[in-house]
């Protein structure tokens, strides 16, 4: 039961974060008010925003619940799944269309043309904002001696998302795929929504920790063991 929740788990958080980097060409606004601050409309996003967000809650459920090593573990398998989209990607970009494709050679450039530059952005990002996240969650867990699961889980996404906004920004920029007076709108806007959904998100993180607490018998603030686990399935 707690290896097939994982993977349910670890499966969202890729799915997540693969999308996140094939949609983002696309921009809204996510409130429909047109304020702008440093000339970029201050509610205008990318897309590719609205499933990394899950990926944060994911990895907090999984670093409360089976602990830092498999928050780590399943961080890393998503580096791997992302690269591997980006070959997928590349290899059919590659490929000519035929006359009657519904999807012609220019639009389908148009679309994934720049996944490459936002993979390589967006993993870099990733990397230093997700280990920054699970490890500001465990050094709050331990101060606090397992308490206020909101405090751990708002302080280490907030920081973790600011590196990860600026990271991904700087080096979009600097790819020459963002304009750089667009810059610091991008960054603060994408901050205030992150830091919104963050918040907002709190209590089903509350809920799903609750929920996997009572289905795998862990008490208090425990985390399951999974080496244990692996130590007493019996070999096939």
């Amino acid at each position: 039961m707690a290896q097939r929740i994982y993977l349910i788990l670890a499966a969202l958080f890729i799915c997540s974060l693969v999308v996140s980097n094939l949609i983002f060409q696309k921009f809204f606004y996510w409130y429909p008010v047109d304020w702008k601050i440093f000339g970029v409309p201050i509610f205008e996003l990318s897309v590719g925003i609205l499933p990394y967000p899950i990926t944060f809650l994911i990895t907090d459920i999984v670093s409360e619940v089976y602990g830092k090593k498999k928050a780590n573990q399943m961080v890393t398998a998503g580096i791997f799944a992302s690269f591997f989209s980006l070959l997928i990607v590349s290899v059919a970009n590659a490929v000519p269309a035929v006359g009657w494709s519904p999807v012609k050679d220019d639009m389908f450039t148009t679309v994934f043309g720049a996944t490459a530059v936002a993979v390589f952005a967006s993993m870099m990002a990733y990397l230093l904002a997700q280990y920054i996240d699970i490890h500001l969650f465990h050094f709050w867990k331990r101060l606090t001696k397992g308490k206020h699961l909101w405090l751990r889980n708002n302080f280490s996404t907030f920081t973790s998302q600011l590196v990860d906004t600026f990271t991904v920004l700087i080096l979009l920029c600097s790819f020459g795929k963002i304009e750089w007076d667009k810059f610091l709108g991008l960054l603060i806007s994408g901050f205030l929504f992150k830091v919104l959904v963050a918040a907002i998100d709190t209590p089903f993180l509350y809920i799903a920790v609750y929920a996997l607490r009572a289905k795998l018998g862990l008490k208090g603030t425990e985390e399951f063991i999974y080496e244990k686990l692996e130590t007493t399935t019996p070999s096939k």
